[in-house]
Formats: C-alpha cells, structure tokens, sequence
C-alpha cells in the first residue's frame, strides 16, 4: 500500500481501478515548404474542422453539465479565430516556411509560455487552453483521433486532461480525476465540482499505477494505491456514509436556516461570476453574500466597460429573483494583477496599492463600476460592499462619490435604488479596532475571514512554508470576529461573516453565540452549513 498526496478539488471518495491516461504530445515535424498558399489552406481547413468539433462538444456539455460549465467549447472556438494566433501560424508559414503542423505547434508553444509565465492564477489557467486548442488543430491536420475510451468504471489518473477530454468520458464509468499538472481554477476541475467527482491535482503520477486498484479521498487530499484489506475497509465505509450524508442534505432544501434556539441565520454564497449562479440555485442559497466583480477586469484586456458591467451585476440581480445580491467593488492588487492596470511592482502587494485604494486614487474607475451597480439595483435587491477598508474616513470618501454620481443618474433620469444597502468588509486589524466608530457610517459589515487571519498574525497566506501556524482558529481572530458583531449590533447593523472560517462546520455554534446574523459560503457548502446551524441549540 502506498499514499500520495495533492490538492482537492471536490471532496468525495471514489474507490476502482485506476486508468492511466498517457499525455505523449504529438510529434510534430518541421518541414519545409514551397506552396505557402497550399499550406494556409491546410491549416484553415484543418481549424474549421476543428470549430465544427468544438461546437459539437457544447451541444454534449449543455445536456450534460449545463450552459455555464459548457461555456469553455465556445470560448476554445472563439480562441481559435483570435487574430494574434491566427498571425502567428501566418508568419510562421509564409516566412519561416514551415509546414502547418509545425506552425501550429509552435505558436500554441508561444502563447502556452505567456500565459503560464503571468502571476494572475486566472491567466496561469488559459494555459491549458492554448495547449489543448493547439493540439486539437494538430491532430485535424494529421488526421489522428482522440478521446479517452473507458471499458470499466475508472480513476482517470493524468499529467493533466483537457476540458474536451473530460467531457468526452463516459460518464457513468467515470469515478475520479487525478492529475500531477493543473489548478483548481482550470475548467477541467470546475467540469469535476460540476460533476461532483472527487477530484485531486498536483499529485506526483506514475504510470505504473494503470490498472491497480486506489481510493481517492477528497477530503484529506489523499490518493491510496493498492490499499490493505483494512483500510480498504474503512474507506468503504466512510464512502457508504458520504453518500447517506450527501441524500440527506439534499432533504434540506428549501428549510429555513434556523437553530433549535431559534436564531436565524441568514445563509448566502460567494461566487466569483455569473455562471456560478446554477450552483447557488441548485445548492438552495439563500442569496449571495459576496460577488467578486473582480472577474470583470481580469477576464478583459482593457478596463469593462460600464455597459459590460451593467449587464453582469442585472444578470445576476435578475437571476436571483429578489434575493439578496452583495457585490464587492473591484478587489485588485496583491496576489491578483491585471496588465492594463499597470500597477507596477511592490515588494509587499498584500500590503500595498489595491482594492479600496485603487479606487479611491483612480476615481473614473471607481465611478464607472458604481455607475454599473446603481444602474443594476433598478433590476433586483443589489447590496455594494467595498473592500479593504481601513479608516472612517476612507468611508466618508466613498459616500462622497456614490453621492455624486447618484446625482448624475439622476440628473439623467435613470433608474436606480437611491437607498441601495451600502457596507464595507472587515478585514484588517484597524478596521476590527474602529468598527465601533465605522458601524455608524455604513449598513452591514461583512467580515472576511481570508485577510483578517493573515494581518492578525502577521502570516502571508500564500505562502506554504507558514501553513502550520496560520491558524484562523486563532484566538486574536476569533475575539476580532466577536468584538466586531457586538460594535455591529450596538449601532443597529447587521454582520455576517464571507471569508472561508464562514463554512467551517466546528466553528458553527460559535458564531451563533457571538450573535453572526449571516454567513456566506461557496454554494457547495450551503447545505453543509444549513444543517450544522439547525443542530446547533
């Protein structure tokens, strides 16, 4: 018996045989050629054939995964007709005079390096993409055939899989993924959260492993190859009890967020864009607590417009059908950068120019994202919060803002909630230590939990090294947490908590008895939640 380990991406433990899928890139040859004309016709031949592909998978993906996760088949195809590939294949043809295959091959090389060299781990993700657009034009030149075909109920264990190897899996034999490359946010894990298949990355493969049988546990992090009698036993069981806990949860849709007590919670969910609303519907949200807009500028090569903005925030207002939707103003900077905003280099970004400050120093992008929102709350109960707050008078700046440009809109005639609910996030010890004075300025605070954990203690949370002391159980924490609930109250507001300490089960019952009126967790742990608030008494 031998133990791995790697980063879950979907909790869940599946039990089989693993089926080793090798990731040998295609071989492709340089050759020189004298009919650059005849060439490009190959390879645009070869590209439409391969849009045609694309646009078949997004017909299997709607049926299987929904819409939103199938979204990537679209994107790939719309990737494919990109003008700065399409010119990097040209040039390579017509003044290298290379051979198609070998373009191709080199150009996905150019753009795979770009993305994976850039510190954004959104970006970092597009690698993946580049590479398996590259290698699909590839094999529609070469004329080779692709798909993974499963005889038996399988692991899939791989240096990495592509979305469209993924989607093409049958999926009733399909039991895991593991794979040595990859990132929790690459569409091939979101496919597996959509899916809700224990799923591993960053796990040190071997091919070896084919055909052995292994556990996945997606709770520890944990692959187990060939296990003893004993500990197959015991997984067993642990398997049978997730699947019981899983159907019961399922009984609580639709059940009110209530202790034993009586004390409400208010149960919402942090997404990150709009496709993620399935999973808040189906996971029964009660709102969303947190909508990072952040995706907006990372997503874009220039700064979205107001129009794009709009458009978002209504989807997800209208979407929402009433419920509460509490978007965060662009939180930027530190461990998430955009080119085009040209921050430059800091030697401590975690500390350094962004969120609330950015916005405040580049007021006509801070006016034109809340021209988006105050425009948006005319179509559903929208919330602004604003991030990274460290002063009263950082909030008194803000006021001054949205007042100014309520006064346009209306000047304008458009429609907007002019008593829209306005809060800010807790986040730094200074904001903790002046809630009591910021609680007068504002209508909710919502506690995140990330940041507060890492400038409490001093702890860069990005790095691994410290991972055995950064500690959000911390006491400094917690008191930070009880002290801004009662300062909270004191003034008549409400305050939730939306960084991840929210879906931590075992702290449940103590932040009902500090008085928490709302958590927000990733819609996967709505339920979760749900039922460890109703236990509690």
């Amino acid at each position: 018996m031998e133990k791995f380990s790697g980063k879950s991406i979907f909790k869940g433990i599946a039990i089989g045989k693993i089926s080793f899928v090798s990731k040998d890139k295609q071989q492709v040859r340089r050759t020189k050629i004298s009919d650059t004309a005849a060439e490009m016709k190959r390879y645009e031949d070869a590209k439409a054939l391969a849009v045609e592909e694309l646009n078949g998978l997004y017909e299997k993906a709607v049926k299987e995964v929904g819409e939103d996760s199938a979204e990537i088949f679209n994107v790939h195809a719309m990737m494919l007709e990109d003008d700065d590939f399409n010119d990097g294949v040209k040039d390579k043809i017509e003044n290298q005079l290379v051979n198609a295959e070998y373009a191709v091959a080199r150009t996905g090389d150019d753009f795979y390096e770009m993305f994976d060299n850039m510190e954004d781990e959104y970006f970092k993700a597009r690698a993946a993409d580049m590479k398996d657009i590259a290698e699909r034009v590839i094999s529609k030149l070469s004329g080779a055939s692709g798909g993974i075909n499963l005889t038996e109920p399988s692991i899939i264990v791989s240096e990495d899989l592509a979305p469209s190897e993924t989607i093409q899996l049958d999926k009733e034999k399909l039991l895991a993924f593991v794979t040595e490359l990859g990132s929790s946010n690459s569409h091939t894990a979101i496919l597996a959260r959509t899916m809700n298949l224990p799923a591993l990355i960053g796990v040190k493969i071997d091919k070896e492993w084919n055909g052995k049988i292994a556990v996945v546990d997606g709770y520890s992090g944990s692959l187990v190859i060939e296990p003893d009698e004993e500990t197959l036993a015991a997984y067993e069981k642990k398997q049978a009890e997730d699947l019981e806990k899983r159907a019961l949860l399922k009984t609580l849709k639709g059940k009110e967020t209530v202790s034993k007590s009586g004390k409400k919670i208010h149960l919402y969910a942090n997404i990150g864009e709009p496709k993620d609303l399935a999973n808040v519907i189906d996971n029964d949200g009660e709102g969303i607590g947190l909508f990072r807009s952040e995706f907006l500028y990372l997503g874009s090569e220039d700064f979205p417009t107001e129009e794009e903005q709009f458009a978002a925030y209504k989807k997800v207002a209208e979407a929402m059908g009433g419920k509460k939707v509490i978007i965060r103003t662009l939180d930027l900077g530190a461990d998430k950068q955009v080119e085009y905003f040209n921050l430059g280099h800091e030697d401590n970004p975690a500390m350094g120019y962004r969120a609330i400050r950015i916005c405040l120093d580049r007021t006509d992008i801070f006016k034109t994202q809340l021209r988006a929102l105050l425009r948006a709350s005319a179509f559903g109960n929208i919330s602004i919060m604003y991030p990274m707050i460290i002063s009263v008078n950082e909030v008194l700046q803000i006021k001054q803002i949205v007042n100014s440009v309520m006064d346009e809109l209306e000047a304008e005639g458009v429609k907007f909630n002019r008593n829209i609910e306005q809060g800010i996030m807790i986040e730094t010890p200074a904001a903790v230590i002046m809630s009591d004075e910021l609680a007068k300025e504002v209508d909710f605070f919502s506690i995140g939990t990330n940041d507060l954990t890492q400038y409490t203690l001093a702890i860069d949370r990005q790095n691994s090294k410290l991972d055995n002391i950064n500690d959000s159980h911390h006491p400094a924490v917690l008191r930070s947490i009880k002290t801004v609930v009662e300062n909270a109250h004191k003034a008549g507001i409400w305050a939730g908590i939306c960084g991840e300490l929210g879906a931590d089960t075992t702290l449940t019952e103590t932040f009902l008895s500090y008085g928490v009126d709302e958590l927000s967790v990733s819609p996967s742990f709505i339920l979760g939640v749900r039922k460890a608030v109703r236990d509690c008494d």
